[in-house]
């Protein structure tokens, strides 16, 4: 059940569209917590806030920051949208977001080729982008965000250091998934408006911040992945797999190919390739699939993706192996290019 409590707010930490980070006081401790401007309108220093506690109670992958519910220093709050169109339906947070099919109603129903990478975590796209943008720093690189982590895409600070470093641009939130440069109702929509609305050359495609997992071979939201790709297929895309792969995960189930991928991949009807770094091609992935890709050394290092770009807290020194996987498919989808 959620937790709903009163606080105070303390001080303006940041700002960026969309989002604030404050600090605020609760029971004469001080706290973080995030407030979705578009939802909710800017707080001010001495306001008196309603926070939803539930994740940090829960120990979940926040941070440690809880999130404005309501600000009780004002009464009401209006901000009228682009369309008719909602998201976050049927909560009491829902809001017009309006959809760029809407306004976008005639573009081809083909991806026309165009290289898709499927990511299962947050930290790839970052990891694939980058190399991306080192490789070949020509191409229009479009990020769709599904809605199979955070639904902001406000919260990403990765997000907002590629668009600050002019190395991704433009997004578009698909599903319920909210706050990119187009809005879209679905995944295959939102593929269609980044080739043909965007002009990307390669489309990342994979959830916002956070991920859910049970364990179990398909109770986790990497799974989305397998979506992604049959999608790409269905559109007549070329679908890429960027593989989870870890050398420092503790744990086995994560070791080498994660059983994510391998769950996605055992959902995925169309052709598919999964790009493999060449020192790491013996796993449990159909032959047919792989693709060994060398991976430079020199590509994989602090100076290309910075000591803060990190999986599950490691960096590129600390996890070779995973920047190597997303650095292998950057490097496939390149050469699909004409």
């Amino acid at each position: 059940m959620p937790s709903f409590h009163p606080a105070k707010v303390l001080e303006i930490l940041d700002r960026r569209s969309g989002l604030q980070k404050i600090s605020i006081s609760r029971n004469g401790v001080i706290e973080k917590a995030y407030v979705l401007t578009d939802l909710l309108g800017e707080v001010h220093v001495d306001d008196e806030v309603i926070i939803n506690t539930t994740a940090v109670e829960l120990g979940l992958g926040t941070g440690g920051w809880h999130f404005v519910h309501w600000n009780l220093s004002r009464e009401s709050f209006v901000r009228p949208g682009p369309g008719h169109i909602m998201k976050l339906k049927y909560t009491s947070l829902q809001f017009d977001a309006g959809a760029a099919e809407e306004t976008h109603q005639d573009i081809p129903t083909t991806l026309e080729n165009t290289p898709v990478i499927a990511c299962g975590l947050h930290s790839q796209v970052g990891a694939v982008i980058r190399t991306l943008a080192n490789l070949a720093p020509q191409l229009q690189i479009s990020y769709v965000m599904t809605d199979g982590g955070a639904l902001p895409l406000a919260l990403s600070d990765l997000v907002h250091e590629l668009q600050q470093e002019q190395v991704l641009n433009a997004t578009v939130t698909a599903g319920n998934a909210f706050g990119g440069d187009l809005e879209a109702v679905a995944l295959p929509s939102a593929l269609l408006m980044a080739r043909h609305v965007q002009k990307a050359d390669v489309i990342v495609v994979g959830m916002g911040p956070g991920i859910a997992g049970t364990g179990t071979p398909f109770g986790h939201s990497g799974v989305e992945v397998a979506n992604t790709l049959n999608t790409t297929g269905a559109l007549a895309g070329r679908g890429i797999c960027c593989a989870r792969m870890s050398s420092a995960d503790g744990r086995d189930r994560h070791q080498g190919v994660s059983h994510h991928t391998l769950s996605a991949l055992a959902l995925t009807v169309h052709e598919i390739a999964v790009p493999i770094p060449t020192e790491f091609v013996a796993d449990p992935i159909e032959s047919h699939r792989v693709i060994p890709i060398s991976v430079p050394d020199d590509l994989v290092t602090t100076a290309n993706y910075s000591t803060h770009l990190t999986t599950m807290g490691r960096n590129v020194t600390e996890d070779t192996l995973f920047f190597k996987s997303c650095a292998a498919s950057a490097i496939y989808a390149i050469s699909l290019i004409p």
